[in-house]
């Protein structure tokens, strides 16, 4: 990594990711030009600028203005939210805009499981992140994907594995299959260290911890105290077919995360497909990775009544 102090383009900086990964480059004592809509309001340009970053306001619909927004930038990052007119749409006019302006180096927003192993199909969200991975494999310019599993702030609610009204574990399929998890604090920082290196390859696989149901379910008794218990909510054929179900009563949504988006993103985690196969970890040297047990130490401590 050079010591030069160098300037990175990022999109998506008042989103949560976003926002996390603006305050860590800012602490590498990058310039951030943190690319935002017109018109964006006085409040969230406040906190942009608290992290360190100069919010710039761009029309994403003009090419000509969003080349100049990224001209005499090393890297962009996006860190974008969205589906197809977000992902393809917009990240793609990102992407043409950065090619123009020469940019080096485009880090996309794939900050997912390993979307490369998934079946085609299975996962909307992760069927966006491969198509645009085409497209910019097909660009010349440098492209690194970070890969983290799920976000383990999840953990606290979000996602439906840890229930500690009825102190249950819940998870489909194998009660040992490996899970992959990093707190969005550590994305950020890994991805802003990553901004800043031009030999990055293509993909990066990170997890701040890796941990399964029945790990989860001894950690949530040594921290309550109480006993907690699996519950094996099928095999992967039925999640599936609820899925299925789920989808079919709710074939439209303007949103990214749907309830069966989720399962979606839960069938792949708990078949294994979407596990991590290597991991990236010491890449920028040792770092204290957030555990599953930080997350969910305060959130067991939130919910101390035992179960009935």
């Amino acid at each position: 990594m050079s010591d030069t102090v160098q300037t990175v383009a990022l999109v998506g900086a008042t989103g949560d990711l976003g926002h996390r990964i603006a305050a860590a480059l800012s602490r590498k004592g990058v310039v951030v030009q943190a690319l935002i809509r017109v018109g964006t309001s006085g409040e969230k340009q406040a906190r942009l600028r608290a992290t360190g970053a100069t919010p710039v306001e761009v029309d994403f619909g003009n090419a000509a203005a969003l080349k100049t927004a990224l001209t005499g930038a090393a890297c962009v990052v996006s860190s974008l939210n969205g589906l197809e007119p977000t992902i393809l749409g917009l990240q793609g006019r990102l992407l043409d805009a950065a090619v123009a302006a020469g940019v080096p180096r485009f880090i996309p927003s794939d900050f997912s499981l390993d979307f490369t192993r998934t079946r085609p199909g299975d996962n909307r969200n992760m069927d966006l992140r491969r198509a645009f991975m085409a497209r910019i494999d097909a660009s010349p310019i440098h492209a690194t994907s970070i890969l983290n599993g799920a976000f383990a702030d999840l953990l606290t609610g979000e996602a439906p594995i840890v229930l500690p009204k009825i102190r249950r574990i819940l998870y489909w399929g194998d009660a040992d299959q490996a899970l992959d998890f990093t707190a969005k604090d550590d994305v950020a920082a890994y991805t802003a260290d990553a901004a800043l290196d031009a030999a990055a390859p293509r993909f990066l696989r990170i997890a701040g911890d890796v941990v399964s149901a029945r790990d989860l379910a001894i950690t949530m008794q040594r921290l309550t105290g109480d006993p907690y218990k699996l519950f094996r909510a099928g095999g992967i054929g039925l999640l599936s077919a609820v899925i299925t179900i789920a989808r079919t009563l709710t074939p439209k949504t303007d949103t990214p995360f749907p309830v069966w988006q989720g399962m979606q993103y839960m069938r792949d985690m708990s078949s294994g497909r979407g596990k991590l196969a290597s991991l990236d970890n010491d890449r920028y040297g040792t770092r204290a990775w957030t555990r599953a047990e930080d997350v969910l130490a305060p959130f067991a401590a939130s919910n101390p009544e035992p179960r009935r």
